[in-house]
């Protein structure tokens, strides 16, 4: 590939391709796991003998053991629950890496979108720590990691929010999306630190519940946001920031925001 064509290529990937792939590694994450959940061997933390996965008593962080509750190894589960979270962390550090350029040139949102975004791809590296710390190996870095990137999320998604409700053209369907988000993520960061003990029956299942809920909200949130982003992205490459569309449809990038921004004709 010449230096030109990997130029283009990167271009159109920071302008549309990272939307793309925050959308397939979130579908990965939901495929992945449902996968992991029917190879898991069996055994929770109250019940050691139990068959399987059990929805209501097992947390995800099971799936990533070496070693399942019931003493069996768990490779092919672990493989894919490795992945998944692999993925989806690289997916969210590229999304938040690239999300500020869909708002350069709105002085109202810059500022908020890039704090957000700074704590999002935290969030995403938080993830890849998850990942990488299976909880029976390093139960105490995979509870850190955990913290950190629910911690991290609920602030990206307020921030971003706001940014979204201050630009100026950005649907603000997609500003309530990261309310709802942020919001529920509060709640689960409460019930973490404040909810039942999963040394009992009913405390687990409180527990394993709330965490499912806010998985997969925040994995439907992260691709409802992709799909959002990418359709800004590209009604942005279509028309410049004043509103006029240039040669062929093809914008430069704008030198002072690098690829993927919003554009200026290229006879500017």
């Amino acid at each position: 590939m010449t230096p030109s064509a990997r130029r283009a290529f990167g271009e159109r990937f920071w302008a549309e391709g990272v939307y793309t792939f925050g959308l397939v590694s979130a579908g990965w994450f939901a495929l992945a796991t449902v996968g992991a959940m029917v190879l898991y061997p069996g055994g929770s933390v109250t019940d050691k003998a139990s068959i399987g996965y059990v929805f209501t008593r097992n947390f995800f962080s099971d799936l990533g053991m070496v070693t399942a509750h019931n003493g069996v190894g768990n490779v092919a589960s672990m493989a894919l629950f490795f992945t998944a979270l692999l993925l989806v962390g690289l997916g969210l550090v590229a999304f938040f890496v690239a999300y500020p350029r869909l708002f350069a040139v709105d002085a109202r949102a810059r500022g908020w979108v890039r704090v957000g975004s700074l704590f999002g791809a935290l969030a995403g590296v938080g993830f890849i720590g998850v990942a990488c710390t299976p909880a029976d190996l390093m139960l105490g870095a995979h509870i850190t990691f955990v913290k950190f990137a629910f911690r991290c999320f609920p602030l990206a998604a307020l921030c971003c929010a706001v940014a979204i409700f201050r630009a100026e053209g950005y649907p603000r369907a997609y500003g309530w999306v990261f309310v709802a988000f942020g919001v529920g993520l509060v709640a689960y960061l409460l019930l973490l630190e404040f909810g039942p003990a999963v040394t009992t029956d009913a405390g687990l299942a409180i527990q394993v519940g709330g965490q499912k809920l806010v998985v997969y909200g925040s994995i439907a949130s992260v691709m409802l946001q992709a799909v959002g982003a990418r359709q800004e992205a590209r009604r942005r490459r279509r028309r410049g920031p004043d509103g006029q569309e240039g040669p062929s449809g093809r914008w430069r990038a704008h030198p002072d925001h690098g690829p993927g921004v919003p554009r200026v004709p290229a006879s500017a």
